[in-house]
């Protein structure tokens, strides 16, 4: 009988044992895998708080001016150099006429003090060394009067330039008036706007008569420079003349070269109008600086724009890269190149890259409004830090990646 119990618990034996050896076995493949797990997963650091990054380009106007031609719309591709926006140009045009009008007229006047001096000095040598010669003094006199006449026609020449470049502007704004006449008709701009155009084209009106009354005051030097050439012909007989001449040259010497100075300096001054007139006539033409994808876009057409005013944006798609924020306690053993993969939400592909910097403080410091925990009940969170991942070269070839893009970063530990 109890031989028969033995034969019975045997397989019962055979049974717990079997077990045991599974669990046995069990235990092992989760030990070893939870070791193999525990340092796999102690070999990279990931994140879901990371997006593509990359420079926006704002564009903006550098002078007042009105619109009168956009070439760009929102999501249009652009290259550098391509024009996006044309303010009109014929203020500036107007600005450089001018300009380049009194640099000519900064030039004649100098020239004028030059020959000035010499026929003071001319003066002065032929009064000092021929005191008793009153007839050299005399014809000295005449040819100083010979080439004021000269200068004086120089004037006449400029104050003639003056008066073409006055009725440009007065055809400018009187065209301004007519245009802005049928606009404020129709109430599509305001009336100050009409006003001020109105008052612009009585402004340059005035200026045109000024201009003119310049020309004529300068064909009655002639005049009077003529004249005095005739009466410098009848003073060679007057001796006397020389004497007080001759005291008083050394004086006017000084005044002419004082004159000439002072004409050189206007001269330099205004040379630099022309090309500050020019660089600003070539704001008028708003190019690309870079190539990429415009986005943003406010100007429209016909609106008046100022100095600093943004009107677009371009999105290069060439120089991207990868901004995670990782908490502060993964950055233990992160280094700049380290090896990268990252996936993107948008289309699930896979990118590598390389690590390139950590960032120099956490993201709620670069804050607008960052925290003081000094000020009241402190509560510590773990800090973000983010880290600049470049991409490595050819992984944007199709330019798929845009800005703002999610991703998911892996960070490999080695």
């Amino acid at each position: 009988m109890a031989e028969l119990i033995k034969d019975k618990n045997a397989p019962r034996k055979k049974s717990r044992i079997g077990r045991i050896l599974v669990l046995i076995v069990v235990l092992a493949i989760v030990v070893f895998g939870g070791v193999y797990l525990w340092k796999y997963l102690n070999t990279y650091e990931s994140t879901d708080d990371a997006q593509i990054d990359g420079h926006i380009n704002a564009i903006s106007g550098r002078i007042t001016g009105n619109v009168i031609d956009v070439l760009a719309e929102d999501e249009q591709v652009v290259k550098a150099g391509d024009v996006l926006v044309r303010i009109d140009p014929r203020d500036y045009e107007v600005a450089v006429a001018k300009a380049e009008a009194d640099l000519r007229d900064a030039e004649a006047a100098l020239e004028s003090s030059r020959i000035d001096i010499p026929i003071t000095n001319t003066n002065t040598a032929s009064q000092l060394k021929t005191a008793n010669s009153s007839r050299a003094d005399a014809t000295a006199f005449v040819l100083g009067s010979q080439r004021t006449l000269s200068a004086a026609r120089a004037r006449l020449e400029s104050a003639q330039a003056q008066v073409r470049e006055a009725e440009a502007n007065l055809k400018k704004a009187s065209d301004d008036v007519a245009r802005y006449k049928l606009l404020v008709d129709k109430n599509e701009i305001p009336r100050q706007t009409y006003d001020t155009a109105v008052a612009q084209a009585a402004a340059a009106q005035a200026t045109l008569d000024s201009r003119k009354a310049s020309v004529s005051e300068a064909e009655q030097n002639i005049v009077v420079a003529q004249s005095a050439v005739e009466q410098a012909n009848q003073r060679i007989t007057q001796a006397d003349a020389s004497i007080e001449s001759a005291q008083t040259a050394p004086k006017q010497v000084q005044v002419s070269e004082a004159r000439a100075k002072s004409a050189q300096a206007q001269v330099a001054q205004r040379k630099a109008l022309p090309d500050q007139g020019k660089l600003k006539l070539s704001y008028c033409t708003i190019v690309s600086p870079v190539n990429g994808i415009v986005g943003k876009k406010t100007v429209e057409l016909g609106q008046n724009v100022s100095p600093g005013q943004q009107l677009m944006a371009v999105v290069p798609l060439d120089d991207i890269w990868v901004t995670a924020n990782f908490k502060e306690t993964q950055l233990n053993r992160m280094n700049a190149g380290q090896r990268v993969r990252f996936s993107v939400d948008a289309s699930g592909k896979e990118y590598t890259g390389k690590i390139q910097a950590v960032g120099g403080a956490s993201g709620a410091r670069f804050s607008l409004l960052p925290p003081e925990n000094a000020t009241g009940n402190y509560v510590k969170v773990v800090q973000r830090i983010p880290v600049r991942i470049n991409l490595d070269p050819g992984q944007n070839d199709d330019h798929r990646l845009r800005p703002g893009m999610s991703v998911d970063p892996k960070v490999y530990l080695e």
